[in-house]
């Protein structure tokens, strides 16, 4: 299954994590944090996260994340489909409202995997 192949992969980026510890972009950096994983902050709003630097893109992080978890609205999404694409990254994960069918048919035209799940509840 596809999920469990994401999760097996211990370097991840979360696009939109934020300071919020009420948001999703939060929630979730901070739980693969907890998990085990090598997570890293993307997002151009914030210098760091919970003392840990977040980067304003992924051409920025200090190495080739596997997954990138994309916790941002459709219309911000292309650009980071884009990037992942470019720098190798073999995997998304959308959050809940963050696909569409223009980043599904985008993502495939690359060659990226994909799924639309919530990695809280998949990494219970």
């Amino acid at each position: 299954m596809l999920e469990e192949e994401m999760l097996a992969r211990k370097a991840w980026a979360v696009v939109g994590a934020n300071q919020n510890p009420e948001k999703y972009g939060h929630m979730i950096y901070a739980k693969l944090k907890r998990k085990g994983y090598r997570v890293y902050a993307v997002n151009p709003r914030y210098e760091s996260i919970d003392g840990e630097p977040c980067y304003a893109a992924l051409s920025d992080l200090p190495e080739r994340v596997a997954v990138v978890n994309m916790v941002v609205a459709p219309k911000a999404g292309r650009a980071y489909i884009e990037e992942a694409a470019q720098l190798g990254v073999p995997y998304v994960w959308f959050q809940p409202g963050t696909f569409s069918d223009e980043l599904g048919l985008l993502a495939d035209r690359l060659g990226l995997k994909y799924v639309q799940a919530c990695a809280l509840v998949a990494t219970r």
